[in-house]
């Protein structure tokens, strides 16, 4: 088990921590606390709307993968640390911080 902290680009003054537990994604936590993360393909790496910035936590989740690569670099605004939040799965226990840039724009659910 671990938490994560959800900031939002949007908001920079707003934070909400939730707790993480291992094999659950960063997109499962965040539909599970109602905070708006876009996901168009439904989790299952088919699009990049549910991008987010992984600002620290990094190693305790799995490489992307080519496939994750593909779809980032497709991503509005990629940054170096934009990473899938259906691909974050939480595999070892710790902490993670992520931003979630902003969903204005982003047609679909």
């Amino acid at each position: 088990m671990g938490k994560i902290t959800f900031k939002f680009e949007t908001d920079e003054n707003k934070e909400l921590e939730c707790e993480i537990f291992e094999g659950e994604s960063i997109l499962e936590v965040a539909l599970d606390n109602d905070i708006n993360l876009n996901h168009n393909c439904g989790g299952v790496c088919g699009c990049s709307t549910c991008q987010v910035y992984v600002e620290s936590g990094e190693e305790l989740m799995p490489e992307m993968s080519d496939k994750e690569e593909d779809y980032v670099d497709r991503a509005r605004n990629p940054r170096f640390n934009s990473r899938l939040s259906c691909q974050c799965k939480l595999e070892k226990e710790g902490d993670l911080v992520v931003t979630i840039p902003t969903q204005k724009g982003i047609i679909g659910h």
